[in-house]
């Protein structure tokens, strides 16, 4: 009787389990602490953790300064973007740059660069001052979500001793883990775009010049594209986002395949001439999936648990932070009203789609002959040029007047594909045939020695 009764001592009440942190997961228990809330926070590794994705978008800002942290990315960790850049060595213009001050709203001229270590500990921090219960190195192994409402949560510490939670709502950001959504099926290859990617952090890589040394560069190439991230420390993250069929061919190391790999663009290789290697060079297959939906009973999927897509336009941080903030006030309004969740979660699911499928329309077409062409020859005729920059700002969960202007350059698109029809079939078939492809246990030859 003495066991049972010190067992269930250690079982732990709280209104809402976050489960991975994160900045999705940082995010949501933050505002819900600020709510008053009782929120646990579970993050299985240790802060800091490298993590890769360190290019903000300008309407990320707003987001930071409501959660209270803006100044400390300012001051201390973050190097100013003033647009982002990009090229390519077969066009006749081989380089444009998009400044975030030409976007609708002009009062968020810029973002910032960040190492994703200090980033991410900064959020996780954050939530703790906002009253959350945080736990590091806790790796959620047991969800048992009950018939009557909420669910009982375990999870393993360092030193193997297990924690138990019950709690009224369960909130997954446990990002490319996907917990929930592997659990109930819901994760698939995303069936319209598929890639795989190479990266490391590189120093003596050239940069721009003036305010121009801390813009994101991206490079089409041959396979796919280039990033180079400049950081406030001097170093450089240095990435080639790829068709998968490419990164099979790998037949050295991946440190070697992704010098390799830069060698085929000369406007890559002129810039890292010089460079080191800091670290390791990491690489991930079947890059881009999405879930059948965000939410079940009692729970909802936040960031990358929910869905992930190509990096072309830096937009997961930023619409893991959005989502944050849309499932903290959605799971607030349920723990109030539990009569009205699925509606509120349906209202969720809605909004992180919509501005998903503005960032994927252009990432599905990105390699394309024509978004290349408009990408590097803007006009800015009935504002195109102007909504372009509002999409890359990642401003793209608002009704704006560029809206019409963003539907007048998809038109622009289909009217330049088709001037270009042969070049553009054949991108589609490769994507086709790309898509098609399956790797075991959702990694490439890349990713294993």
């Amino acid at each position: 009787m003495d066991e049972m009764n010190e067992a269930l001592d250690a079982i732990h009440e709280c209104d809402v389990v976050v489960i991975g942190g994160g900045p999705a997961g940082a995010t949501t228990a933050a505002r819900l602490a600020e709510r008053g809330r009782r929120v646990v926070l579970l993050e299985k590794g240790r802060h800091p953790r490298f993590h890769i994705g360190e290019s903000l978008l300008p309407m990320t800002l707003p987001l930071l300064e409501s959660l209270g942290v803006l100044d400390e990315v300012h001051a201390q960790i973050g190097l100013l973007k003033p647009g982002a850049e990009f090229n390519s060595d077969t066009h006749p213009n081989r380089r444009q740059v998009y400044y975030f001050r030409e976007a609708w709203d002009k009062r968020y001229p810029y973002a910032y660069e960040v190492r994703r270590s200090e980033f991410d500990e900064v959020l996780f921090r954050n939530a703790a001052r906002k009253g959350a219960d945080v736990r590091e190195s806790m790796r959620v192994n047991g969800i048992e979500f009950r018939g009557g409402g909420g669910a009982r949560v375990r999870a393993i510490d360092e030193a193997g001793t297990e924690h138990v939670w019950d709690t009224r709502f369960v909130i997954d950001a446990s990002g490319r883990d996907t917990l929930l959504s592997r659990r109930f099926g819901l994760r698939e290859r995303n069936p319209a775009h598929n890639s795989a990617a190479l990266f490391g952090h590189f120093r003596n890589v050239k940069r721009r010049e003036g305010d121009d040394a801390g813009n994101i560069s991206v490079y089409w190439f041959e396979h796919g594209w280039f990033w180079m991230i400049p950081l406030r420390d001097g170093t450089m993250s240095v990435g080639a986002v790829c068709w998968p069929e490419y990164l099979r061919r790998r037949d050295c190391p991946p440190a070697e395949y992704l010098m390799r790999t830069i060698a085929l663009s000369p406007g890559m290789q002129a810039r890292m001439v010089g460079a080191e290697l800091v670290g390791e060079v990491q690489a991930t297959g079947n890059f881009t999936y999405l879930s059948k939906t965000a939410y079940g009973r009692d729970y909802l999927l936040v960031g990358d648990a929910f869905a992930f897509l190509d990096p072309v336009f830096s937009s997961g941080v930023h619409l893991a932070i959005t989502g944050g903030f849309e499932a903290a006030a959605t799971v607030d309004a349920i723990l109030d009203r539990p009569g009205d969740a699925a509606r509120l979660c349906a209202r969720y699911e809605r909004r992180l789609r919509r501005g998903m499928k503005v960032f994927s329309w252009f990432i599905y077409r990105f390699n394309t002959p024509a978004m290349q062409n408009l990408f590097l020859s803007p006009r800015n005729t009935f504002r195109m040029l102007e909504g372009v920059t509002t999409l890359l700002a990642g401003d793209v969960f608002r009704r704006t007047p560029v809206d019409i202007s963003i539907g007048l350059f998809k038109f622009v698109y289909y009217v330049t594909a088709l001037a270009h029809l042969p070049a553009t079939w054949a991108v589609w078939r490769r994507r086709r045939r790309n898509r098609a492809l399956v790797f075991e246990g959702g990694t490439l030859p890349v990713d294993r020695e």
